[in-house]
């Protein structure tokens, strides 16, 4: 899943619990969910800073 597929996914959850839009049930799983995105999201930055600090490092 790309980046931006990922946070927008987030973006949904969170508005619509935002509007109470989950049951109980339902608010537990989008929380699990949202959490999965949220570790995705964030390995992808972590990678993609690696990755750019690499290529900066190499141009000095």
């Amino acid at each position: 899943m790309k980046y931006e597929e990922a946070l927008h996914q987030l973006e949904t959850i969170v508005s619509k619990m935002e509007q109470g839009q989950y049951d109980i049930d339902e608010l537990a799983e989008q929380l699990k969910n949202a959490q999965k995105l949220i570790k995705l999201c964030r390995d992808k930055l972590t990678k993609a800073d690696s990755e750019i600090k690499k290529i900066l490092q190499k141009e000095e």
